[in-house]
């Protein structure tokens, strides 16, 4: 049976995942990060904190690949929204991405990976289906406490379509205009999924990225994101994970 591997770029994102592995999970230190391997919720998993970027999540997903022979990867962790009908609060899952830094101009396209002839790498439509339906029940359940509200504004909910990556926390209203503009596909912005989605894609590996969204790209980004992060991160990581683990529809690969 093929392991599931869990990513997440910050500690938050991931704590209750770590906190629920069943006794007896095995820690394996490779390259400077910590590899938790063992069952969550029913389901095998290795759960590894990748830290922040396309670097480090390149390398975290490259080592959980060949090391522990997962059959499929989920990152998962906040994001910045960039689509107008994307609110803080919402969830949003990939069905591809693209790294919106990339540009090798003139001897590629603009954001075309060089060598691999594409911009976008699609996300697995199995898996991503599932988080979605997850996602979805959480939210339609109302699971979330009753100071949130303030946070969300509104009733969260669920998308499904292109995020973005690059190595900048936009928090720049500027920014994100012009992202916006170039980018009018684009749900969000984060920090490491199209390049973890990268090397899935070079290894043939199946992957999803979920990400919750927490700020609005904006002046108040850097605030609204540790508010985020620190209250209610954790809340929908584990939420929205916890029931699909437990159907036992990821333990088969």
């Amino acid at each position: 049976m093929g392991r599931l591997a869990i990513l997440g770029a910050l500690h938050e994102e991931i704590a209750d995942l770590l906190a629920a592995m069943d006794p007896g999970a095995a820690i394996h230190r490779i390259a400077m990060r910590d590899f938790h391997v063992g069952t969550l919720w029913g389901t095998p998993c290795v759960i590894a904190l990748s830290r922040i970027g396309k670097v480090a999540a390149s390398a975290t997903a490259s080592i959980v690949i060949q090391e522990f022979q997962v059959s499929r990867v989920i990152f998962t962790g906040l994001a910045g929204g960039l689509h107008p009908r994307v609110r803080v609060g919402d969830v949003v899952v990939a069905n591809a991405l693209m790294q919106h830094d990339m540009d090798a101009r003139p001897l590629f396209d603009r954001h075309e990976i060089p060598l691999l002839g594409r911009v976008r790498f699609d996300a697995d439509p199995a898996l991503s289906a599932a988080l979605r339906a997850s996602a979805q029940d959480f939210v339609r359940n109302g699971v979330l406490p009753p100071s949130s509200a303030e946070t969300t504004r509104a009733q969260p909910q669920v998308h499904h379509g292109l995020i973005a990556t690059g190595d900048v926390f936009v928090n720049d209203n500027d920014l994100a205009h012009a992202l916006r503009e170039r980018l009018p596909e684009a749900l969000c912005l984060e920090m490491e999924g199209a390049a973890m989605a990268q090397v899935c894609h070079e290894f043939g590996i199946p992957f999803a990225v979920m990400r919750v969204i927490s700020d609005s790209a904006d002046h108040a980004a850097r605030a609204d994101f540790t508010d985020f992060l620190v209250n209610l991160a954790r809340l929908y990581t584990a939420g929205i994970l916890k029931p699909l683990l437990m159907s036992g529809a990821l333990r088969d690969a």
